[in-house]
């Protein structure tokens, strides 16, 4: 055999180990864990200690996620909670979102805070103007002005806007982003499944917009790349071998949040979900991570270049700004997504069969592991053997994040840079 077939056979392998061994990351059924109980009933988990119960709605048990310790039925009281929006500029969406948390059909005390982070476009006036307009939950607007030296911007809006909120004494506190709508009963659903599996951090990975041709060429595969790297199913595990969040959507356990002494102990993070959820780990809290069935961003992409620093903002930083791992990504991505399909068309060309058919069969695995996140976001199937050319998009974005980042404008985000931000920390 000569090169091109060995390389060949080690995407296959490569592939091999990834649909086995990975988690079975490419699967779509970790959904939120529903409660063991009825309306009106809850579930108290003694393995954990005692939680405040909470009333629950009976869905079917979906595989792979853990429910620990011995159940006992008793009146349920929903939690008091505080939904934090920390919003910067975003007058665009906020029309399209902020009406779906005020319409929160939640049975307990719930209200919003939502934080104007420096906004020039009226973000804050027009918040006030949809509460009058839409009623509902009662809406707080705060400002903390410009963030003080160490801070991210997101970061230093929540940590103004979760000082408000603990003064309220909400048992949990809601992040989520100003771009993110909710149906009536997220909120409702997110405490149950919290409460009724005694969760510390329920996070839901919200449907992103898929409209555009470039949004449904580069969003799917967005979420498939996350999950390849954070499987959920390993996350969600009684001992737990992962640990990751989706910063759009967080329920946060008050108490947990004060001993994993959040936000300040992550405010530097750019990849500041990853770093809450490893901060509410290493405080002891549980955690659960899924794909959302009522939660869906409303912020377009329409064009690559929107797509493009959504990225590459972020993308060195997962990296911890390293040229080792970042030339070893290029080169995973290079020969577990791209060499398939030139050794398929090269190995029939040449005549080498056998780096045809290594080629074809990676070529194959990927693309049939790609078919289950195309189905969740209700896409054309023949979009999946082109997985090849957007993993080769996501490589040229992540070189061009590292290039960025030296050129001291990594990390920029409407109208501010963090020249040198941190990763999420390990421990």
């Amino acid at each position: 055999m000569n090169t091109l077939a060995w390389f060949a056979f080690a995407s296959l392998a490569a592939w091999v180990w990834l649909l086995l061994g990975q988690g079975f990351f490419w699967r779509t059924d970790q959904r939120l864990p529903p409660t063991t109980r009825g309306p009106g009933h809850a579930r108290e988990a003694t393995a954990g200690g005692p939680r405040v119960p909470v009333a629950g709605h009976a869905r079917d048990e979906e595989p792979g996620f853990p429910v620990g310790g011995h159940a006992r039925e008793e009146p349920g009281a929903w939690p008091r909670v505080v939904i934090v929006v920390p919003a910067r500029d975003e007058a665009g969406v906020l029309p399209l979102s902020l009406p779906s948390l005020l319409a929160q059909d939640y049975p307990g005390v719930a209200e919003v805070v939502l934080v104007d982070d420096g906004s020039t476009d009226g973000t804050g006036a027009l918040a006030v103007e949809l509460a009058d307009r839409c009623g509902g939950l009662p809406l707080t607007v705060a400002s903390p002005g410009e963030p003080e030296p160490g801070w991210t911007g997101k970061l230093w809006a929540l940590r103004h806007g979760m000082a408000l909120a603990r003064a309220r004494g909400p048992e949990f506190l809601l992040l989520t982003d100003a771009d993110i709508a909710h149906e009536p009963d997220s909120l409702r659903l997110l405490v149950s499944a919290a409460v009724g599996n005694d969760l510390d951090l329920v996070s839901q990975m919200a449907r992103l917009r898929v409209e555009s041709m470039w949004e449904r060429l580069v969003v799917p595969a967005f979420v498939y790349f996350f999950a390849q790297l954070y499987p959920f199913r390993r996350i969600n595990r009684a001992r737990p071998r992962a640990t990751a969040a989706a910063g759009g959507c967080v329920l946060l356990r008050t108490e947990t949040a004060v001993a994993a002494g959040v936000p300040e102990s992550i405010r530097q993070a750019v990849i500041d979900d990853v770093s809450l959820a490893r901060a509410v780990r290493r405080a002891g809290g549980r955690i659960w991570l899924g794909l959302a069935e009522r939660v869906d961003s409303v912020r377009p992409y329409p064009g690559l270049g929107e797509l493009w620093r959504m990225v590459a903002r972020s993308a060195y930083a997962q990296l911890r700004h390293s040229p080792l791992l970042l030339l070893g990504t290029v080169a995973g991505l290079v020969v577990v997504y791209l060499v398939p399909p030139v050794a398929l068309a090269a190995g029939a060309a040449a005549g080498n069969a056998p780096a045809a058919w290594a080629g074809g069969g990676a070529w194959a695995a990927m693309t049939g592991s790609y078919v289950p996140m195309l189905r969740y976001y209700r896409q054309p199937l023949w979009l999946a053997p082109l997985l090849p050319f957007t993993a080769f998009l996501y490589l040229l974005m992540t070189v061009d994040s590292a290039v960025l980042h030296h050129r001291g404008r990594g990390a920029a985000w409407k109208g501010r840079t963090y020249a040198r931000p941190e990763a999420a920390p390990d421990r």
